[in-house]
């Protein structure tokens, strides 16, 4: 009961189509659990996919016609989990008793419902939705197309042993909220990114390092080559878009910052890593950052887990 095996799936998204992006994320969780997993996690906004082509389609322009079909499509196949969509895969994480990460692009209807946010859901191992955490800051070109969210999905979750927690992507790097799932206990923190080992490499140590937690980054990977026929305006973004945009990078470091799987660039595949909790009753020995190392007195975190919305209805 001390130990926990993790099955990380770095995979190709089926990019823009959530039928397809659900059944190829439900074989990965069948093999994660013929592996002995006890959790998967999957990559950013991996269902139904990262949104590659606003940095490469002139994606700033106000009120093209081209942004607009591009968007349309990613709205149609963004993820309404009122509506069930995620139903196939909380029936998959309870048959096999497999808990799961997993990165999506969530339309939800208590922001009127055709506004798209980066979520990253957590599903225990009896398939039940535990917390979806709508990604706080969009990062750069991201804005254009995914809505700021809020606190209510800063939470931790047992597992075992170990309390869970994770961010979206540059989230990561932001001193509040790791600070915020500090405070909650965590210490198995989970990292999902579109992939790219220039992200994970040196912050997947530093927050183990910082948190004297296990760290858990995982990516996703996306060449030109994979950019499916039909998508609107193929043409034009397979022309002007790199052969790789997503390299992976997926990895895991332990408690003291060493590695237990250095960044893998470039394979898809699952990866599985056991992690011990022994490890982190020694690493907090000499620095626990929510406990003994912690002066309350002097600086505290103030966090608001209410889910935001526009209209508030008072009977």
């Amino acid at each position: 009961m001390e130990k926990l095996n993790i099955g990380l799936a770095q995979i190709h998204p089926e990019w823009l189509n959530q039928k397809a992006s659900i059944q190829k994320i439900i074989t990965y969780i069948k093999k994660a659990k013929s592996s002995g997993c006890d959790l998967i996690v999957f990559g950013e906004a991996l269902l139904p996919g990262y949104p590659f082509w606003v940095e490469h389609t002139d994606g700033a322009k106000f009120n093209n016609t081209i942004q607009k079909e591009i968007h349309a499509l990613y709205q149609q196949e963004a993820i309404r989990i009122e509506r069930g969509d995620l139903l196939p895969i909380l029936e998959q994480c309870k048959t096999h008793k497999i808990a799961c990460v997993l990165g999506i692009i969530e339309r939800p209807a208590d922001r009127g419902g055709h506004s798209l946010y980066c979520t990253l859901v957590y599903i225990d191992k009896n398939g039940i939705i535990q917390s979806t955490h709508r990604k706080l800051r969009p990062t750069y070109e991201e804005r254009l197309v995914w809505s700021p969210g809020d606190g209510h999905g800063l939470r931790t979750h047992q597992l075992g042993p170990f309390t869970l927690g994770a961010l979206n992507c540059w989230e990561n790097w932001m001193p509040l909220p790791r600070a915020a799932l500090y405070a909650q206990g965590e210490d198995l923190h989970i990292a999902i990114w579109p992939g790219s080992d220039r992200n994970t490499r040196d912050i997947t140590r530093f927050i183990a390092l910082e948190s004297r937690s296990y760290v858990v980054s995982v990516s996703g990977l996306m060449s030109k080559d994979t950019i499916p026929k039909d998508f609107p305006y193929f043409d034009l973004f397979y022309k002007n878009c790199p052969s790789v945009m997503a390299n992976g990078g997926s990895a895991v470091a332990a408690p003291d910052g060493s590695w237990l799987l250095e960044p893998q660039v470039g394979n898809e595949g699952l990866f599985v890593v056991e992690i011990d909790y022994q490890k982190i009753r020694k690493e907090r020995h000499n620095f626990d950052p929510a406990g003994h190392y912690s002066r309350p007195d002097v600086t505290q975190l103030l966090l608001n887990q209410e889910r935001q919305s526009t209209l508030k209805i008072k009977k």
